[in-house]
Parts: C-alpha cells; structure tokens; sequence
C-alpha cells in the first residue's frame, strides 16, 4: 500500500525524494538572542547555582592564600611535586580563580536575566483587571450554585463582592448576557498576585546577596595576630603577623585602635574523669583603647567576637609562651622574650622555636618542647597528660652557628634550619638537652652564657641554677614521635591552632602513672605525677607562664546587607510557598420565575488543595449576609 501522495514522507512527483526541511536561519543577531534566552532561563540559573557549589569544594580541600598563606606555604614544603600543577589550577585561590570568577559573574547575569522579563510582566499583570466570568461556570470542578434564591439581583452581587474584597480578593463587575437573551450580573475576584511578589523578592534578594559578598570582600580585610599576655594588638599594617586586603581596600583607611591581652583564661573539665581535661571555656580578657583615650575593659570568647570600631576579633586559638631571658658569659642580657609554643595535642605538649641572632660569640638556635603537665614515658620521652599549669617541663636542644637571618631573605620564627649549624646540647652531641621548671637556671653549653625560664608569677623570686641536675630525656624527632607532636613546626605568620578538646583523655595520676617514671625534681614540692582530680590551677605554678592568644581581626562592610538580604530571601521563598493564586467568581441570574440562581466557582493557578473548602465558606458566608440558610439548595 502507497503512502497518499500529500504524505510529507512521499516523493516528489518528478521522483526526485524527499523534499529537504527549510530551517530559518539566525543570523548573528538571533544566535545573540538564542544565547540570552538560554543563559537567563530557569534551568541554567539552577544549573549554575549548582555548579558554583561544586567548584566551591576545591576551597575547602586545599588552604587558600586569602585565609591561609602559610598553609599554601607548608603545602608546598609538603609537596614540591605536585603544589606547582595545582597552583596552575589556581587551586589555592579558588575563589579570585578565572573559572570560578566565570562561573559568579554567569550565574550573576542569568539571575538578572530572569528577574527584570519576569518583574515587567508582574507590574503588568497587577494593573490588569481581573478576567472575564467564564460564560459555564458549572464545568469548574469547584462549583457550587443556590436556585430560587429570593433577593435583588443588584444586592446579591455587591454583598458578594464586599465579602470577596475583604478576603483581600481584587475584583470587577460584569455583566453578560447570554445567547437566549437572558442577562447575568457577576463578580470576578482574584489574588495571590502575592505569591509572585516573593518569588521575585526571593530572586532578587539571591542577586543583592552574591552582591554584598562580592562588595564586602572587595573593600572588607582579615588580619591575624598571636598576643602574647601584657602585649597589645594595634590594629595597623605593620602589627599584624598576617594581613589579607580585599582588592579595593585601602590600608590607610584601617580604624585606629589598640587591643591588650590583660590575662587569659582556660576552664578543664576536672569532674567527669571520662572527660578529664577536656576544655569547658576559654575567656581573653582585654582593654580597649580608641584614639580619643577611651578605654574600656572586655572579654573575647570563643563565637563571641568583640565588635570595635567597624571590626570583629574573633579567638582562634591559644597557648602557653615561655618567658625566656639568656644572657652572656658576662651575665649580660642579650635575650628576653615570651616566645609562643605551638600546641600539638590535645594536652597542649607544645612546639617552640628560640632563635638569639646577637649579644653572643655565635648566633644561637634553641628547639624544645613544652609540657604543661610532665610525665615520662617508658621510652623515656616527657608527654603532657594535662592541659593546665600542674607540673610545666621545659626542654631544649641547641644549636650554634648561622641562623641564615642575614642574608634578607624571610624566615619563619617557628621553625629552625639546622642545616650548617652544630648541635651543642641535646641529640647526639655530649651534652645532654637543657630541662627547665619556671623559676629554673641552667648554664648554656661552651660558655656561652645561661638561660633562664622566668617564672612570670613571682618575678622576683630566687632563681634556681640546675645546670647539670636533671636527667637527658629523649628529645629531637624521636622525642616528638613519641609525644605526638609535629617537628616541622609552622610560618612565622601562622596563628597557632586552637587546641581540641581532648577525648577520653586519662586523669593525671591515673594512667599517666601507670606507665611513667620520676620526672624531674620539683624544687615546689611534689613528685612529677599530678594527682587523681587536681585543680586546674596548680598552688605554686598558676600563672607561671604566660598564656597566648591568636585573634582573627575581621572587617567586612557587607556583612550587614548580607544579612539583609539572606532574611529577605527566606521571607520571599516561603511567601512564594505558602500563598495560593486563584480566581474566584460570583454570578446572579434571573431563573425566569421571580428568583434568582446564584453560582459560585473557583480556579487553581497551580496546586492549591484548599481551593474546594474557599469556595464552599464563600457559599456559607454570602448565604448568611443575605439572610438565607447555610445549606439551603447547595449543589456541589
């Protein structure tokens, strides 16, 4: 059987085959508009907001300069191989990157791209009247309709629409007549106009947020600094250990203020022996100082940044700052400082570096570790088994020669390059490592002079020469190795982290003893081993070291429209859920015997389950403002 010859398949008569389709074809012009429409449709906004996620993990995986150039820097230390390919990527700037950037400013001019076709068309719908009544209201499937209703024509209608008009309905008279001649009077009501309202409040709110971020970060800055208790934050450009400007920020514009740490204070867990020592809260008291000579005393906490001048100080971290003096052979003072130790557990074991460029025959490099509450290993390593001042071991191996510091070329001050130099103490040269308890004194080998390692309690009390008394733990990697810490130590511009709480970590004196042996002599009493629920502030050492904290200084004139907006955004979207749009309508039409017939019928712009019940309650309402029963000739 043959195809009939009009078949859009069939051959031409002269049996040339099919005839070829003709396309219109877009000119530059119409690929231009193509483009438009599909990069501001629906579907490529979400597709972009989607994508934007993705890319955005990249951030989190790897350190970024913006937030973390020293962990850039580690990173590369970590791994020379494969940082510079990454960095190709652009993967420690994720957020300043190309494709990232592509992908923001996409998503920015699809959003615009739907809202403003999208507003237009609202403005106009809101100034049009509400539609015509539909001529057979009873094929809605919300019907209903009252026959042989006794009252005015006129009456009916205006009640009708008084009772619509106070639903928040907006509404038009109509009057038609019908193909037989017969004429009806009706209502035409109409809302949720409202809903569209927040569907474009939630888009533009979408837009105003990717906007103050943008601004904020442009003209917003973060700067950390390490405070070491009885020092003082100054919010310049040169005080900060690291500063990130957003690209338009003006360092000139930076506030004046100055923050000092006036004490530090740490609150353990000391009841719950299967939380022992877990931190509970951590409290930086300071004063304030404005320009004007107004100072005033606050606290920093932990998710309770201090507001001042347009900035917020976050606490990031904390930890202890020996007080170091070493003085020559002469016993002049060529050192003195509170030198932060970095955490490396949960106990606050610390890492800290001691670096003595002058005032000596050789420059001098000290790395030691710090243990707030020392207990000795089997290996014969010290580990701290409680984070707080109970039992503070101080120990250090040093090194003589160049600490590489003149040749202009930047160093971390919390590692050592020992390349090139010679270990003197500690290791495996002939002297053993250098044990200090605040308030302690030891000679520094070949000469060089002593160190001390204040007791910054009682100042001036009587320092205790030890030189030569206590016993050479294991120190250098395999001492590290066993306590747990990290030897490569951090940037010189590295806010130390803060310490975790500690999980199942054993009460001092427990477990500590089961597998320790004596630890130094206590020159205050005592036998090394901190007992079974010790307060968290030892008699004889609270405050004999310095407590440090690292603050984040952040400044973003965004923030607050950000906020703004995010509020507007959920408040757009659950209008746009919660409100229904529907069409209501009213006719009153003469039956031909005196009465009237009125119908009531309602129509869904969407889902809108409850659509039944309002026309039903429209039906009750009108019946009981025209006197008539409630469920008097109600038809479904």
């Amino acid at each position: 059987m043959s195809r009939p010859s009009d078949y859009v398949d069939a051959s031409t008569p002269n049996g040339s085959g099919r005839e070829p389709v003709s396309q219109p074809v877009l000119g530059p012009v119409g690929w231009i508009r193509w483009a438009w429409r599909q990069l501001t449709s629906m579907r490529t906004a979400l597709l972009l907001l989607l994508l934007l996620a993705i890319v955005a993990i990249p951030g989190s995986l790897f350190p970024q300069r913006s937030s973390d150039p020293n962990g850039v820097t580690q990173y590369f230390r970590d791994n020379p191989d494969t940082a510079p390919f990454l960095d190709n990527l652009q993967l420690f700037d994720v957020y300043s990157s190309a494709w990232f950037s592509s992908i923001y400013i996409l998503l920015f001019v699809s959003l615009i791209g739907c809202i403003i076709p999208r507003t237009r068309h609202h403005w106009q719908a809101l100034r049009q009247r509400p539609p015509r009544t539909p001529v057979r209201l009873e094929r809605l499937a919300d019907f209903r309709e009252r026959t042989g209703v006794a009252v005015d024509a006129g009456e009916a209608v205006q009640s009708a629409r008084k009772l619509l008009t106070t639903s928040g309905y907006r509404t038009e008279i109509y009057t038609q007549t019908a193909r037989g001649g017969q004429e009806s009077v009706s209502v035409s009501a109409e809302r949720g106009y409202l809903r569209e309202t927040g569907n474009l409040v939630f888009h533009s709110a979408m837009v105003g947020v990717l906007l103050a971020v943008g601004v904020g970060g442009g003209l917003g800055y973060n700067g950390q600094k390490v405070v070491v208790e009885g020092q003082t934050l100054v919010n310049t450009l040169l005080d900060f250990n690291s500063f990130n400007p957003g690209r338009f920020f003006n360092t000139d514009t930076l506030a004046p203020y100055a923050v000092s740490l006036d004490s530090f204070e740490a609150v353990y867990e000391t009841n719950n022996l299967d939380a022992y020592g877990q931190p509970i809260d951590y409290t930086a008291n300071v004063t304030t100082t404005l320009p004007d000579g107004e100072s005033a005393e606050r606290t920093v906490k932990v998710n309770e940044p201090l507001d001042i001048a347009g900035t917020n100080i976050y606490l990031l971290g904390n930890g202890y700052a020996p007080t170091i003096t070493v003085r020559d052979a002469d016993d002049r003072v060529v050192f003195t400082d509170s030198v932060p130790f970095l955490p490396q557990d949960t106990n606050l074991t610390s890492l800290g570096v001691i670096k003595v460029p002058d005032g000596l025959d050789t420059q001098l490099g000290m790395t030691g570790f710090f243990y707030p509450t020392a207990m000795r290993l089997e290996s014969g390593a010290y580990a701290s088994s409680y984070p707080d001042l109970v039992y503070p071991v101080l120990t250090l191996n040093v090194f003589q020669g160049d600490l590489g510091i003149n040749e202009g070329a930047p160093k971390s001050v919390y590692t050592l390059d020992a390349d090139g130099m010679e270990q003197i103490a500690g290791g495996d040269s002939d002297t053993a490592a250098i044990e200090l308890m605040p308030g302690q004194r030891s000679e520094l080998p070949n000469g060089l002079g002593s160190i001390t390692f204040e007791n910054a309690a009682e100042p001036d009390a009587e320092v205790v020469d030890v030189t030569g008394d206590s016993a050479q733990p294991e120190t250098g990697d395999d001492a590290a190795e066993d306590a747990g810490a990290d030897t490569s130590g951090a940037p010189a511009t590295e806010a130390p982290a803060t310490d975790a709480p500690a999980t199942g970590t054993p009460a001092p004196g427990e477990d500590a003893t089961a597998d320790a042996t004596q630890a130094p002599a206590n020159p205050h009493g005592g036998d090394g081993t901190a007992a079974s629920g010790a307060s968290s502030t030892a008699e004889g050492y609270s405050g004999a070291v310095k407590r440090f904290a690292s603050f984040d200084v952040h400044h973003d004139p965004g923030q607050l429209w950000v906020l703004v907006f995010a509020v507007l955004v959920v408040a757009g979207l659950i209008t746009s859920l919660l409100v229904p749009r529907r069409r209501v309508w009213v006719k009153v039409s003469s039956d031909g015997e005196g009465t009237v017939r009125i119908q009531y019928a309602g129509l869904a712009r969407g889902e809108d389950p409850a659509l039944g019940a309002a026309v039903a309650e429209l039906d009750r309402k009108h019946a009981r403002e025209l006197g008539l029963p409630s469920d008097d000739g109600a038809v479904g």
